[in-house]
């Protein structure tokens, strides 16, 4: 089952997609009203089945407009879980090596704040690059979507839009290369997690005019770490009442001379969720 939040006529709706048909989540009485009621829900899943068999079906038509699917949950990130994203830290600064290097391999996971909620940008919407940086790439990623109590609800595509050339001049620069307007793009949908479909394929284009500068492919089995640690690790002294994103770490990174470009169109797949695209403002 997937779960994507769409806007109709000015008013929110939850959508669930199940078996190739897609129901108003929102609609029924026992419904939910908004993602942040559904991740209050100490069974966010199990409520799901009884939603679907209430609700009323709807076919998806130009009237809904996909949104983010997040309402009022900050955003968190995971840095250098990949072995592939510590090569690439590594070689982007020179104060800073050790840091990536030992932060990789430690107990402790780098998290760090990523986006309030009204920051992010959804499918189709233009993500940003800084006019202060002169290295900036995309950043495809799995995204953790967790209830209030820190359980795994589901998965969706990620976009951390990063500033390679703040953030390998200082490391100390994360917070202003990771942080700023459209920087951070989710969606279109999130999969209902079960105990058996953690995604696996994760790829990304960039296209430019039309033609394709780049693509690459991993793998979640790549991780350092399993997700629910990261969730773990994010909840053990910072509660979130209205749950919470979690982004785990990128694993394809473009090589050094590349560069996104205003105008430039990201398409970030992953298996079981769909694709989200982007152009690059």
């Amino acid at each position: 089952m997937k779960i994507a939040r769409f806007q109709r006529s000015g008013q929110i709706v939850l959508v669930a997609e199940f078996d190739d048909r897609y129901f108003d989540i929102s609609s029924t009485p026992n419904g939910f009203s908004d993602v942040r009621a559904l991740l209050s829900h100490p069974d966010p899943a199990a409520a799901l089945k009884v939603i679907v068999n209430e609700a009323a079906e709807l076919s998806l038509s130009d009237e809904l407009q996909v949104t983010p699917p997040l309402d009022v949950q900050e955003v968190w990130a995971s840095g250098v879980t990949y072995f592939r994203s510590k090569v690439a830290r590594i070689g982007e600064t020179v104060e800073g090596r050790a840091f990536y290097d030992k932060v990789y391999a430690a107990d402790r996971p780098e998290l760090f704040f990523k986006s309030a909620a009204s920051r992010v940008v959804g499918h189709l919407k233009p993500v940003r690059i800084r006019r202060d940086s002169i290295w900036n790439v995309p950043e495809p990623e799995l995204a953790l979507v967790l209830s209030s109590s820190g359980r795994i609800v589901g998965y969706t595509i990620g976009n951390d839009m990063s500033s390679r050339s703040l953030e390998g001049e200082n490391p100390l620069y994360i917070p202003q290369a990771k942080v700023y307007d459209a920087s951070c793009s989710l969606g279109p949908w999130i999969l209902v997690a079960n105990e058996s479909n953690l995604p696996d394929g994760i790829s990304m284009t960039v296209s430019r005019s039309a033609t394709e500068v780049f693509s690459g492919e991993t793998s979640t089995s790549k991780m350092r770490r399993p997700p629910q640690e990261l969730a773990d690790y994010l909840f053990s002294e910072i509660s979130f009442s209205d749950g919470v994103f979690l982004l785990t770490g990128t694993g394809i990174v473009p090589p050094d001379d590349f560069s996104l470009k205003i105008g430039d169109i990201i398409k970030i797949t992953i298996d079981g969720i769909g694709t989200l695209e982007n152009q690059v403002a």
